[in-house]
C-alpha cells in the first residue's frame, strides 16, 4: 500500500531498496562524508605511490562494504546502519575539528568526565553538524523500505558480496605491501580515525576492561614505611596536580611572554625538561601517584597496586586530597578526599565547575589542623580546554584579546593562545600563593611545594588541539608539562639539601617517574620500595653538617 503525504493528500511513495544496496549506499556515505580526517592522513602518507594510494582506497573500502553488509539481515540491517550512522558523525566533529583520535584511553577519560567539562563540548556548530550529518541521513536509513530476499537466497547473496569485497582486500593489500607495511610502521595512526569502527572498538575494549577491573583489589606496597628523622617542626609539603599546562608556555623554562611573574621571585627550582605519564587526565594522574614507570604502567596495574599516598600513610604521614578537576581516577580511595565543585561555593563556582580560588580558600583551613608531617594534594582544573577563558578571573585576563567561547571555530589562533596563557598566569598566581602560605607558617612547619602538570595541551599545531592525543603519536606540546619545587630554607638546612646543586642539575631530563620517589624523598620517608636513582632530590642532598661547612 502506498504511503500518503500529509495535508495535501498527494500519493508519496517510500523508495524501496534492497539490503546489500542500503548498504553500499551507507558505507559510500560514511566513507565520503564522515571520513575526512582519515583520507587526509592517507593522501597525505601514500602521496608519494599513487598506485599505492589507489589501491588503498580501493581495499579499504571494499573492507568496509564487507563489514557493513555482515549487518545485512531482517529487523538488524537498519538499526546498526543508524548506529554506525550516529557514531561516525559524533567522531567525525572531534577528528576533523581537534585532531581528537577516539582510542581507548580517551574513551576512558570521556567516562569519567564532570557533565560541566562534557558541557563545553557541546556547541552550537557540533548540533548542527550532528543534525545534518547524523540524524537527516540516519532519518534516510529508517523512511526507505528494505526488500529482502528469502532466507537461503540471501545468505548466498550476501556470502558472496562479502567474500568478493575481503578477495578485492587481499588483493589490494598485496599489490602493494612492501609500501603499506613501510607506511604502517612509520604511521601508526593511518587507520586511527576510521569511522565508526574504531570509535566502536575503542568503547567495547574499555568496556571489557572495566568490567574486569571492577573486582580488583589494590595490593599492599611499602608497609615497612617510616619517617627517617622525625621530630621537630612537621614536614609539610604541598603538591599542586596541574591540569593541562603545557611546559612550551612557562616563562620559566624560557617562554617569551611573562606567564610566571609570581613564581620567578619565589626562589623555585624548575625542571625545564619534564615528560608526562600520558596525554591524558585519566592516565596520567594514576600513572603519577603509581609506582610504576610510563613504560611499565597500565590501568589495571594501578589500580591492583597501592600508590604513593598509600605508603605515606604506612610512614604515619598525614594525607589529604583536594579536587577542583575530575576526579582522583582511584588515587584516594583509602585517603580523606574532598571534590570542591559539589560545595557549588558561589564566590568561586558557575555550572559545575569553580576557579582554583577554591583551593586556596581551603588551604588556610588545612594548614591550621596539621599536627605532625603532612602531604596535601591540590588538583587543579587550571588549563582545561576549551573553555579557557572560563579558568581565570576578571583580573588575569592580560593577554587581549582572548578567546570568549569554548568554540575554537569562533575565535583566531592568538585569541585561543592569550586566553590559555591567561590562564597559566591565574595558575603561577595558586603556586606562588600556596608558597606563601607556607612561608607565613615558617615558625611552626618545614614547607615544600611540589607543582607539575598531568600533560600539555595542542592549541592548533598541525591541526590538532586539546589533549588525549595516543602517545606514541602525540606532539611535545601534550607530552611536556612542567614541574617546579620549592623548599623552604629550614627544610633545606635540616634535610641536607643543596638547592644550588638542585639547580645546576635542573636541565637535566626527568619525567612523572620521578614523581613517586621524589616525594618520598622530600618527606625522608624510608622502605624498600624507593629508588634513590629516580629521586630528583638525592644527588643534591648532604649531610646537614657538611652542608653547613661547605657553605
Amino acid at each position: 500500500m502506498k504511503d500518503r503525504a500529509n495535508r495535501g493528500g498527494a500519493v508519496l511513495a517510500r523508495p524501496r531498496l534492497g539490503s546489500v544496496t542500503l548498504c553500499l549506499l551507507t558505507t559510500l556515505y560514511l566513507l565520503v562524508v564522515t571520513n575526512r580526517t582519515f583520507w587526509v592522513k592517507a593522501y597525505g602518507y601514500l602521496l608519494f605511490d599513487p598506485l599505492a594510494l589507489a589501491a588503498f582506497v580501493i581495499g579499504i573500502s571494499a573492507l568496509f562494504m564487507a563489514v557493513v553488509t555482515l549487518f545485512s539481515a531482517k529487523y538488524v540491517t537498519k538499526p546498526i546502519l543508524i548506529f554506525f550512522i550516529l557514531v561516525a558523525s559524533s567522531a567525525s566533529w572531534f577528528n576533523d575539528q581537534f585532531g581528537v583520535i577516539v582510542d581507548k584511553e580517551m574513551i576512558r577519560n570521556a567516562a569519567v568526565s564532570t557533565g560541566a567539562e562534557a558541557g563545553h563540548l557541546i556547541t552550537f556548530r557540533f548540533a548542527m553538524h550532528l543534525l545534518l550529518t547524523g540524524l537527516l541521513p540516519s532519518l534516510l536509513v529508517a523512511w526507505v523500505r528494505i526488500d529482502h530476499r528469502r532466507i537461503l537466497p540471501k545468505l548466498a547473496h550476501n556470502t558472496a558480496v562479502i567474500l568478493s569485497c575481503f578477495a578485492i582486500f587481499a588483493v589490494a593489500g598485496l599489490s602493494c605491501y612492501k609500501t603499506f607495511a613501510g607506511v604502517g610502521r612509520a604511521h601508526r595512526d593511518i587507520v586511527s580515525t576510521l569511522n565508526p569502527f574504531m570509535p566502536i572498538n575503542s568503547a567495547v575494549s574499555y568496556a571489557v576492561g572495566s568490567e574486569k577491573d571492577s573486582n580488583i583489589v589494590a595490593a599492599p606496597l611499602g608497609t615497612d614505611a617510616h619517617r627517617v628523622n622525625a621530630g621537630g617542626k612537621p614536614r609539610v609539603t604541598i603538591i599542586v596536580a596541574g591540569e593541562t599546562a603545557r611546559a612550551s608556555n612557562f616563562s620559566l623554562g624560557g617562554y617569551a611572554r611573562k606567564t610566571n611573574p609570581e613564581l620567578e621571585k619565589r626562589d623555585v627550582v624548575y625542571f625545564p625538561n619534564t615528560s608526562s605519564c600520558g596525554t591524558a587526565t585519566a592516565t596520567s594522574i594514576p600513572c603519577m601517584f603509581s609506582i610504576y614507570t610510563r613504560a611499565e604502567y597500565s590501568h589495571r596495574k594501578a589500580l591492583a597496586t597501592q600508590n604513593l599516598l598509600d605508603v605515606l600513610g604506612h610512614a604515619k604521614v598525614g594525607v589529604s586530597w583536594l579536587d577542583n578537576d575530575t576526579g582522583s581516577y582511584h588515587v584516594t580511595d583509602r585517603v580523606p578526599y574532598e571534590y570542591l565543585p559539589n560545595l557549588n561555593d558561589p564566590r568561586f563556582c558557575n555550572a559545575g565547575e569553580c576557579l582554583d580560588a577554591i583551593l586556596l580558600d581551603k588551604v588556610d583551613n588545612w594548614l591550621d589542623h596539621v599536627k605532625g608531617d603532612s602531604v596535601l594534594v591540590l588538583h587543579q582544573l587550571g588549563s582545561h580546554g576549551p573553555a579557557y577563558f572560563e579558568r581565570y578571573p576578571e583580573e588575569f585576563r592580560r593577554f587581549k584579546p582572548d578567546c570568549r567561547a569554548n568554540d575554537f571555530g569562533s575565535c583566531t589562533p592568538e585569541e585561543i593562545t592569550n586566553a590559555y596563557d591567561n590562564t597559566i598566569l591565574y595558575t603561577d598566581h595558586v603556586v606562588a600563593t600556596v608558597i606563601d602560605k607556607l612561608k607565613e607558617r615558617s615558625t611552626t612547619m618545614a614547607g615544600a611545594v611540589v607543582y607539575v602538570s598531568d600533560h600539555g595541551e595542542s592549541l592548533g599545531e598541525n591541526g590538532i588541539y586539546l589533549h588525549g592525543t595516543p602517545y606514541l603519536l602525540a606532539p611535545d606540546h601534550q607530552t611536556r608539562v612542567p614541574f617546579l619545587v620549592w623548599v623552604a630554607d629550614d627544610l633545606a638546612k635540616s634535610a641536607g639539601y643543596d638547592m644550588s646543586c638542585l639547580s645546576n642539575h635542573a636541565g637535566a631530563t626527568y619525567s612523572h617517574d620521578n614523581f613517586f620517589h621524589s616525594v618520598l624523598g622530600l618527606m625522608d620517608v624510608a622502605t624498600k620500595v624507593y629508588d634513590p636513582s629516580l629521586d630528583v632530590f638525592a644527588p643534591c642532598r648532604r649531610p646537614p653538617d657538611a652542608l653547613a661547612s661547605a657553605r
